[in-house]
């Protein structure tokens, strides 16, 4: 089949049949078919034209994914920028209130106050002993396939299942937690973008790594009694999904270094 190009050569061909439609027309006796002839040609030379030079030599219906994949890396570099104005502004203001503090003794009293809050409100670096659970994807297969039995969203870790775990060790009695090293506090939602990970703005791909400080034979239990966790375990069994659990003696958990403004709240009865 001749492929279609644009230019004047197009304009000149829908032109030709449209003269051609009319000498046809006084050869022959009219019709209604005859007369919508020139008008559908000329009609569809239009759009054709329209639709190349719209295109610029391009496909209407490429790709997006590259650009998608850029605007996630643009927008990293935009927060990661932010969070470190952020930072730089947080330590400048804790250098002033130290300095206020030094010769106040109200602005010194309430400074004693807030830092005895900070560990409980996740504000401080903890350790102690704990574990450290982790949950992985099903390793693609050579050919692409799927595990008998299993569709896409069989073998992959979504949101609910890293909730589980996450709802589990504070059942526990997790006195301090992390998701992908960062810290968990009142605030922070666990969110789930396709097979990505959500949190506090950055996107993060699995395995997901969760620490947890606390008794670890605790945990442990809450995390098999857990009926979520139960169903996880029950995908990693039949489509090979990954869960290891780790015992940790001692590990430090960094302090909560994002924003901690409250932008929606409601009461419940």
């Amino acid at each position: 089949m001749e492929e279609y190009t644009s230019g004047t050569s197009s304009w000149r061909e829908a032109f030709r049949r449209v003269g051609l439609g009319l000498l046809h027309r006084r050869r022959r006796r009219p019709t209604a078919w005859s007369a919508l002839v020139p008008v559908v040609a000329l009609l569809t030379g239009m759009l054709l034209t329209t639709s190349a030079h719209t295109a610029q030599g391009t496909a209407l219906r490429d790709d997006r994914t590259p650009q998608l994949s850029n605007l996630i890396a643009d927008r990293k570099r935009q927060i990661d920028q932010l969070d470190k104005q952020e930072s730089g502004l947080r330590d400048e203001n804790n250098a002033k209130t130290d300095q206020v503090g030094s010769s106040d003794a109200d602005t010194a009293r309430e400074q004693s106050r807030a830092d005895s809050e900070k560990a409980s409100a996740g504000l401080s670096k903890v350790h102690g002993p704990g574990l450290t659970i982790k949950l992985n994807d099903a390793p693609k297969r050579a050919d692409g396939s799927l595990p008998p039995g299993a569709h896409p969203d069989d073998v992959v870790v979504h949101q609910q299942d890293v909730q589980a775990v996450v709802n589990a060790l504070w059942a526990g009695g997790a006195e301090a937690m992390t998701i992908m090293g960062v810290r968990v506090i009142s605030t922070s939602a666990v969110r789930c973008v396709g097979n990505t990970l959500l949190l506090n703005g950055r996107v993060y791909s699995p395995p997901f790594e969760i620490t947890a400080i606390g008794d670890p034979d605790q945990l442990q239990a809450a995390l098999d009694a857990s009926s979520g966790v139960h169903i996880y375990r029950e995908a990693v069994a039949a489509f090979g999904l990954g869960y290891g659990v780790q015992t940790r003696s001692d590990v430090t958990l960094p302090a909560y270094d994002g924003s901690t403004d409250l932008q929606f709240a409601h009461t419940t009865g």
